[in-house]
C-alpha cells in the first residue's frame, strides 16, 4: 500500500520542528520518531545537561500529546508511578486517582535512581499498555510512548536495571556534547527564553495513530527477514555473550525498519535499514559473559564484528520491492 503523502507531510513538519529547537541531533531525532511511529519506547543513556528532557517536552508539545514527567529517586513508589485507589467515606467505595503513567509521552528521569520494586511497576506499563491496581486493570491512553534516561558515570544511588526491563525498550540512543558552532548557536537561541516554549503543534495524536497503522503495511522482503533473524541469533551464539536479543527484539527490529523506511519516504524496507538501526536496537540487549567483561571486551565491538559478519543481501525476489 503506497505511502500516504500528508502521511509523509505531518511527519516532515514534525521532524523539521525538533530539529529548530534540538540543534545538530538529527540522527537522534529521526531515531526517537522511528520508535514512535513504530509504537516502542526509548532509552536515552547521556550525561547530565545534554538536552535529553528538552527532546522529550519538544516532542510531547509538537504532536499535542499529553506530557507528564517522573523524577526517580530511591524514595518513590510504585503507586507515585501507576496510581493508588482512594476510599471515599461518603461513597463507601474505592476511587482510582490515576498516576503520571496515565498520559501520551512518559518521561521518566534518572529511572536508574528508583529502586528496584519502583522500576517492576513500569514493565507491566510498557509490554501491555495497561496498569493494574488492587486488582483493577486500566488502560492508558493510545498512543502512549515511555523514554527514560539515565547517567552513565553515575554510580552512587544508583540501581542497575533489569535485563527484562531493558529488552521493553525498543531503541537506546545518546545525544552526546553539541559541537562547537552547534553550541554557540544554541546560547543565542537562549537569550529570549526556551525555543521549547516558543514550539507551536504541527500534529495531533490522532495522526501518529494513523500514521502507526499505516506503518504495519510497509513491505518487508523475506531475504530482509532473513538477514535481521540472521543478526540477532549470532548475538545468541557467539562467544563473548551470555545472553543475546529475545523474541522480542526481533519484533521491536522489524518494526523500527518499517518506520524508519517510512520516515525515508519508502513504503518497503532495504537491507540497509537494518544495518542502520542493529546498533541501537540490539546493542542494550547484550549481555557479556563475566570472563569477556574482565578481558576489557565490549559490546559495541562484540555487536560491530557480528554486522560486519554477515553479509548484507544485495539482490531480493523478483517481483519484490528494493
Amino acid at each position: 500500500m503506497p505511502i500516504r503523502k500528508e502521511s509523509i507531510q505531518i511527519i516532515s513538519a514534525l521532524r523539521s520542528n525538533l530539529e529548530s529547537c534540538i540543534l545538530g541531533k538529527s540522527v537522534e531525532i529521526e531515531l526517537l520518531l522511528t520508535s514512535l511511529l513504530a509504537g516502542g519506547h526509548v532509552l536515552i543513556e547521556d550525561v547530565p545537561g545534554t538536552g535529553k528532557t528538552q527532546l522529550v517536552k519538544a516532542l510531547a508539545k509538537s504532536i499535542s500529546g499529553d506530557y507528564r514527567r517522573i523524577q526517580c529517586n530511591p524514595d518513590i513508589l510504585p503507586s507515585d508511578i501507576t496510581g493508588v485507589s482512594i476510599f471515599h467515606p461518603r461513597d463507601q467505595q474505592f476511587y482510582f486517582r490515576p498516576g503520571p503513567v496515565m498520559t501520551n509521552i512518559l518521561l521518566v528521569d534518572e529511572i536508574n535512581r528508583a529502586t528496584t520494586k519502583s522500576q517492576s511497576a513500569l514493565l507491566e506499563v510498557m509490554e501491555e499498555r495497561n496498569v493494574t491496581v488492587d486488582g483493577e486493570t486500566h488502560d492508558l491512553p493510545h498512543p502512549f510512548m515511555l523514554i527514560a534516561t539515565q547517567n552513565p558515570i553515575d554510580f552512587e544511588g544508583t540501581y542497575t536495571l533489569p535485563e527484562a526491563q531493558l529488552d521493553r525498550f525498543m531503541m537506546k540512543i545518546n545525544l552526546g556534547y553539541p559541537d562547537a558552532s552547534t553550541e554557540k548557536q544554541l546560547l543565542l537561541n537562549h537569550q529570549i527564553g526556551q525555543p521549547v516554549d516558543r514550539l507551536e503543534a504541527v500534529t495531533h495524536m490522532e495522526h501518529i495513530a494513523t500514521i502507526q497503522q499505516e506503518i504495519r503495511n510497509i513491505h518487508i522482503n523475506e531475504v530482509v527477514v532473513d538477514y535481521m533473524l540472521e543478526l540477532i541469533r549470532r548475538t545468541r551464539d557467539h562467544q563473548a555473550v551470555l545472553l543475546g536479543a529475545s523474541p522480542r527484539a526481533s519484533l521491536a527490529f522489524m518494526m523500527a525498519c518499517k518506520a524508519y523506511a517510512f520516515l525515508q519516504e519508502r513504503d518497503y524496507v532495504l537491507p540497509d535499514d537494518v544495518k542502520k538501526l542493529a546498533p541501537y536496537i540490539l546493542s542494550h540487549r547484550i549481555l557479556l559473559r563475566s570472563e569477556s567483561r574482565l578481558e576489557s571486551i565490549h559490546v559495541e565491538s562484540v555487536l560491530g564484528s557480528i554486522i560486519q559478519g554477515v553479509s548484507v543481501p544485495v539482490t531480493m525476489m523478483m517481483g519484490d520491492k528494493g
